[in-house]
């Protein structure tokens, strides 16, 4: 049975803050759009860590003019800000199709065929338009070494309660890894922290964790090996080698160390998954890999396809994009589609000093 086609002037892919805020944009403006999102709304930001705050202050990651206020007048927390992502969706009462998979986009003449699968229903859209606000953090950056795929071994950290009393291995030396080691050292783990270069960089750790971090590893509460990385995982331990200045393998670093270990956290980042616009046939350039578009309307190299939020990135390696320079990307694809500009007080300008630079 051949599936009929769902016209549509344009489809958004992704359900994240910027997805959200050309949602509310198009909808105002009356714009004939479907939006879908393999995961749940802010799939993205559920797989942050719990009670983690933002980097980014609420005003910067406030969306469709909707004021984001804490009770404590601290930073958003996820659990905060995925509420008031949910309280977008009801208060425009956006339609989304979620847990809908997208797994092709095809340029066809001058429109779009996109393949879904939700459960075990597939639909095919015809869209004039296609708009990819997936997100960069889709896949952990694996270091491909035996042991990785043990049961007590993850990429992903959740919550410091399951590491109370246990032998915690942490890999990684930036945001997520500081900050995991900081709250699993005072929930009463036994943390060592393995990280591939001499020092942390002051300008990939959030400025309240470095004092925070350099404290408990002065005093001991936090085991420190700077210059090592991880090359096989073991049940009861980890084996460490030196590494360079670079943070490459050191050949003549000495004997390997073995580091007992509990539980193994690898928080060594995450990459982008490029296999929808790679499909579509958007150009990837840089070491990011990265889509190629037109910075002043975000439409890439494949005509009426556009990238929107972090995705423009690709893999960031050193981060550029975040949800609070992101904004100015809604307005630029609404001018290109529409050929008129967001009405007043739907998209944040708290930020609007911020622009994605040219690449």
């Amino acid at each position: 049975m051949i599936e009929p086609l769902i016209q549509t002037d344009t489809l958004i892919v992704g359900a994240g803050p910027i997805g959200l805020e050309l949602a509310v944009v198009f909808k105002t403006m009356g714009v004939d759009y479907v939006q879908v999102d393999a995961g749940q709304v802010g799939q993205t930001v559920s797989w942050y860590p719990r009670q983690v705050r933002f980097f980014s202050s609420p005003e910067r990651i406030a969306i469709a003019g909707v004021p984001l206020s804490t009770s404590d007048q601290e930073k958003a927390t996820r659990e905060h800000y995925l509420a008031y992502l949910r309280g977008i969706v009801q208060q425009f009462e956006l339609k989304i199709n979620t847990y809908e998979r997208v797994l092709s986009v095809q340029k066809q003449n001058d429109t779009f065929l996109v393949q879904t699968r939700r459960g075990g229903e597939q639909r095919t859209y015809q869209a004039n338009h296609v708009v990819m606000a997936v997100g960069d953090m889709h896949h952990p950056q694996k270091l491909q070494i035996p042991g990785e795929d043990l049961d007590h071994v993850s990429h992903y950290f959740d919550e410091p309660h399951r590491y109370f009393g246990q032998k915690l291995l942490i890999v990684g030396g930036r945001n997520s890894a500081v900050e995991t080691a900081i709250r699993c050292s005072r929930t009463g783990a036994a943390v060592t922290l393995s990280y591939r270069r001499a020092a942390f960089d002051d300008k990939s750790i959030k400025y309240w964790l470095l004092p925070e971090i350099q404290a408990l590893i002065k005093s001991g509460q936090v085991t420190y090996l700077p210059n090592t990385t991880p090359t096989r995982l073991c049940e009861t331990h980890a084996r460490l080698v030196k590494t360079t200045a670079e943070g490459e393998i050191d050949p003549s670093g000495g004997d390997p160390i073995d580091v007992p270990a509990d539980f193994v956290l690898l928080l060594t980042g995450y990459r982008m998954d490029t296999s929808l616009f790679e499909d579509a046939g958007v150009t990837l350039v840089g070491e990011n890999q990265g889509p190629e578009f037109d910075p002043a309307t975000m439409m890439t190299n494949v005509p009426g396809l556009f990238v929107a939020g972090t995705a423009a990135a690709g893999t960031q390696k050193r981060f550029r994009l975040f949800i609070e320079n992101c904004h100015p990307h809604v307005s630029k694809i609404t001018r290109s589609i529409t050929g008129q500009s967001p009405p007043p007080g739907l998209i944040n300008d708290a930020a609007k000093t911020y622009d994605l630079p040219e690449s």
